[in-house]
């Protein structure tokens, strides 16, 4: 009974020492690691960047806008361009000989290039206007300036364009554009003149 006893005590210490021996062999527990947290530096360069994408946003929408506004501005005078070349055309005025009303050649070219855009521009009323130099008559010079604006809407009738679109008068020799009483005066006056009464806001190209 002694001698078990005593081996229960020796088996009990030995037990002991081991479980001591392997706790002193045994790393101690390392601490857990702690969380990532941002400092301040990483913070202010995330808004710095933040703040350089806002700023190239908002010049990529500024140049946008402008080329937008720059596109229509351009169109616009293009535009207003054509559309004042084509009263240009429609107005130009037309000269006749000393006591004539027949059209000249030249005459006749500028006509022609006046068809294409009253045929482009059905809603475009015109009123033609004839003029003589001083000499002759007031009712000599009333009657030929009528002759001369009748002639030049003959042919535009002849070439397509209503009659009801194109109203004539005569203002004779009553509204010189060129004073004075040599030939050169003269040539300018004896003239057909071209107003727009109707249409010519939006004139569009032939």
């Amino acid at each position: 009974m002694l001698r078990t006893s005593r081996i229960a005590v020796m088996t009990i210490a030995a037990l002991s020492v081991a479980a001591l021996d392997a706790c002193h062999k045994s790393p101690p527990p390392q601490p857990a690691a702690a969380p990532a947290t941002r400092g301040p530096d990483a913070d202010s360069a995330r808004q710095a960047q933040e703040q350089e994408a806002r700023r190239r946003e908002a010049d990529r929408l500024a140049r946008l806008r402008a080329d937008s506004i720059a596109r229509s501005e351009a169109m616009a005078r293009d535009a207003a361009s054509a559309a004042a070349a084509l009263r240009t055309t429609l107005t130009a005025t037309v000269h006749f000989d000393y006591d004539q009303a027949d059209l000249r050649p030249d005459d006749k070219a500028i006509l022609d290039a006046k068809i294409p855009i009253l045929q482009a521009n059905s809603g475009v009323t015109i009123r033609i206007s004839g003029h003589t130099d001083e000499r002759g008559s007031d009712e000599y010079n009333l009657a030929l300036g009528q002759r001369r604006a009748a002639a030049v809407k003959a042919y535009l009738v002849q070439h397509g364009i209503a009659d009801a679109r194109i109203e004539t008068i005569s203002y004779g020799e009553e509204r010189p554009i060129a004073q004075g009483s040599d030939e050169a005066a003269y040539a300018q006056n004896r003239r057909a003149e071209f107003e727009i009464t109707a249409g010519g806001n939006n004139l569009k190209k032939p």
